[in-house]
């Protein structure tokens, strides 16, 4: 197992890293599905990629009007309805293939699992009650 500093999980400020940030916040399930510190790095690293090809594959397909707003050609591609749905289904296929990767079987959650967080509240229960 990497120690903490050695993973690396990029800041992106960027349209495509704000973007797939907003679909995994929508989708709850998403966080399920990508709950270690390895399999977010690998999520977040293919879903760039891919929501990256995908909008530039969008880009050659359908004409951008050079709007007078201060969207990006990403954000007006993204407010389509149905591109909107494609770039979703694609961060989940990402983070379906990266759930189903077998190398990643055995890490631990990024969070405290059900039975931690039980025994904080018991813990918190008796520690306010004794004060």
């Amino acid at each position: 197992m990497a120690r903490p500093e050695e993973l690396w999980i990029p800041l992106v400020d960027e349209p495509i890293g704000s973007i797939v940030a907003q679909i995994q916040e929508e989708d709850p399930e998403l966080e399920a599905l990508v709950s270690s510190p390895h399999r977010l790095l690998a999520f977040r690293t293919f879903a760039y990629i891919r929501v990256g090809l995908l909008f530039g594959e969008l880009l050659i397909e359908h004409d951008v009007g050079s709007s007078e707003r201060s969207a990006t050609w990403i954000e007006e591609l993204f407010a389509v309805p149905h591109h909107r749905a494609a770039v979703a289904r694609e961060v989940r296929a990402v983070a379906e293939e990266i759930a189903s990767d077998p190398s990643y079987a055995e890490e631990d959650s990024v969070g405290p699992d059900d039975e931690v967080r039980r025994r904080f509240r018991e813990f918190a229960k008796h520690r306010l009650e004794d004060a």
